[in-house]
């Protein structure tokens, strides 16, 4: 990230949890092993502090002013996610509990089974305002006032149709994440971006994006799934399958508003990052 000085709107983040330690799961039946990749195996917890620290000090080189930042992960590395965030001058704004409503079944028998992860949204200065669309956020929630407890399904197979990311997000988490604090035509930055999740549903949404990976596989996946979204076919199906897309756009009907940039359209006013 030091090759360039564009500041972005918003950044999404999904780091290493450091939870490949040889654990066992559950996946379309069979047991599998869990281990995500060498980048993925944990270290002391200095180490996953320090890390934590230079890769958060990077990002809020890159965001704007009033600009926030999403960070996923689970205990084994988000207690040391805030730290790192309130230690370098970011206002934590809420941390989200995804409720998985298809999570894989404990094998063990011994203990709770994990369905959960956290998303820590923080906001760059504290006094500087951030935006959220709350009128959005509170249609999508039946009209009330949306919880930081979200239920939604975990990857589907529609959405590995170019291939997978062992850490893969669903596109209907970041389609709300993306939708409750950016603008159409926002630019949104993911450092670690795997098979670019952050970027497509920035493009089904009228987003522009920039991923980082250090995985060429990846690099080359997520050109697969971006290339996908040519198909108009392929785009407005997408489109249809995510819930809060479509309660968004019959919104944007019923009060005559005009909708969000789709791919294809020009977007005016933005210029390239470099």
């Amino acid at each position: 990230m030091g090759e360039f000085d564009f500041k972005f709107d918003m950044i999404f983040a999904d780091p290493p949890y450091f939870l490949s330690n040889g654990g066992i799961s559950v996946q379309s039946g069979k047991v599998v092993c869990v281990d995500k990749g060498e980048w993925d195996k944990g270290g002391s917890p200095e180490h996953i502090d320090q890390f934590n620290e230079e890769w958060i000090s990077a990002c809020r080189e890159h965001l704007k002013e009033d600009g926030t930042i999403w960070v996923s992960g689970t205990y084994h590395n988000i207690f040391s996610v805030a730290n790192k965030l309130t230690q370098l001058g970011f206002k934590i704004l809420n941390v989200i509990t995804w409720a998985k409503t298809n999570p894989p079944p404990n094998i063990s028998c011994r203990y709770f089974t994990y369905s959960t992860e956290f998303v820590i949204w923080a906001r760059k200065e504290k006094k500087v305002p951030h935006f959220y669309n709350y009128q959005l956020m509170k249609k999508l929630n039946d009209d009330k006032q949306m919880t930081d407890v979200w239920r939604l399904p975990a990857i589907a197979r529609w959405e590995k149709s170019q291939g997978k990311h062992p850490t893969q997000k669903p596109l209907a988490l970041l389609a709300r994440i993306i939708l409750a604090s950016t603008k159409p035509g926002a630019w949104i930055l993911d450092p670690f971006a795997g098979s670019s999740t952050t970027g497509i549903a920035a493009n089904l949404l009228g987003r522009r994006f920039l991923g980082i990976d250090q995985e060429k596989q990846y690099l080359e996946l997520s050109r697969a799934r971006r290339e996908e979204l040519e198909s108009q076919t392929i785009l407005h199906d997408y489109r249809h399958r995510i819930k809060d897309i479509e309660v968004m756009e019959k919104m944007e009907q019923q009060e005559g508003m005009l909708p969000g940039f789709v791919l294809g359209e020009e977007m005016p006013g933005y210029d390239l990052p470099f």
